[in-house]
């Protein structure tokens, strides 16, 4: 790549050190049972082979995963599974809470014989910056020193601590967890709140999403949206997704089910003439070398660049087919855009 504007990747010029940050895939696909995590695992693989890359993680989950007793084993198998995935498969792990007696086995198991083979781990329950140092801890101390971490947000204080979370360097996701949020607050929020209409209507449930999703925003973080239960709803999973999206800022969203995951891509994805229209306007301002263009007689600079690039990132991550003059710009590594 050469040194000047004209002739560097897009992603360089307009998004610069937020660049990595942003380009993990939409969906995070979660499975504990270990005849699903294999399932998970390959369905991931015919997925990457069909589009060119990955679009969504598999996250191994330990936390509800695990039977009672048995938290050992469970993860002894999680790290088996990630070590075994195929090369440039995207395996995540949730582990247990900070403060549960299988967490420090959870990481010691899996971070430290499977580090390399993992894109991150989750961490349930995150309360404030101690807990997410001390996950920073115990995975430093098994070699794991690089391995980004996700917190979930599942209480009212841990809402009101999220942009000191987000601000945290190790820390690459937030996501909401809606069912713990709701019971948080001793029935004062009712069930309707965790179903997938209510919960973008009642006011504590739309607050602390808003909340979540602007402190990702304001530290470059990805905000990652709740499951929605209603696995046999697609109609209704897809709105959520939409709204989620489109009006409260999630950029990427969790899938409890297989049936959920192709919904979620197409109701996260920019529709066809909004990505024709970035594709066009990128491109020109590549032949410009990033000075202001005249669209139709509307003016573009690297303001309105930034996010017609990030509607081209969104359509990769989503498996959208991009339009000729832009496919040489993710040219694939491991889903990623390469400059």
């Amino acid at each position: 790549m050469t040194n000047t504007l004209g002739q560097a990747h897009p992603a360089t010029v307009l998004l610069g050190a937020q660049a990595a940050q942003q380009s993990i895939p939409v969906c995070d696909h979660y499975s504990g049972v270990e005849a699903r995590m294999r399932k998970s695992l390959q369905l991931q693989q015919e997925m990457r082979a069909e589009f060119g890359h990955c679009v969504f993680d598999v996250t191994l989950d330990c936390e509800d995963g695990a039977p009672v007793g048995l938290e050992r084993e469970h993860a002894a198998l999680v790290a088996q599974l990630a070590r075994e995935a195929a090369p440039g498969a995207r395996v995540a792990a949730r582990v247990h809470t900070v403060d549960h007696p299988a967490f420090a086995n959870d990481i010691a198991t899996i971070a430290g014989e499977a580090w390399d083979r993992l894109c991150h781990i989750m961490i349930p329950k995150v309360e404030s910056v101690e807990d997410v140092e001390l996950a920073v801890r115990a995975l430093d101390a098994a070699g794991a020193r690089d391995l980004p971490l996700h917190a979930l947000i599942e209480s009212p204080a841990a809402v009101h601590r999220a942009f000191d979370i987000a601000a945290h360097p190790r820390i690459q996701s937030l996501s909401f967890g809606l069912m713990d949020f709701v019971s948080a607050h001793g029935g004062a929020i009712p069930a309707s709140g965790m179903t997938s209409v209510g919960q973008f209507e009642h006011p504590l449930v739309v607050r602390a999403k808003l909340e979540i999703s602007s402190a990702c925003h304001a530290h470059g973080k990805v905000p990652s949206h709740c499951v929605v239960t209603e696995f046999s709803n697609t109609d209704a999973m897809q709105a959520a997704a939409r709204k989620a999206n489109r009006e409260f800022g999630y950029t990427r969203m969790w899938s409890i089910h297989p049936a959920q995951i192709r919904p979620i891509l197409a109701a996260l994805a920019p529709d066809g003439a909004e990505i024709e229209r970035a594709a066009r306007i990128i491109s020109d301002a590549v032949k410009a070398e990033w000075a202001p263009i005249s669209e139709d007689g509307v003016l573009h600079d690297r303001a309105s660049y930034r996010y017609f690039w990030q509607v081209l990132e969104r359509a990769h991550q989503t498996g959208r087919v991009l339009p000729v003059q832009a496919q040489a710009w993710f040219i694939s590594d491991g889903g990623n855009p390469v400059a």
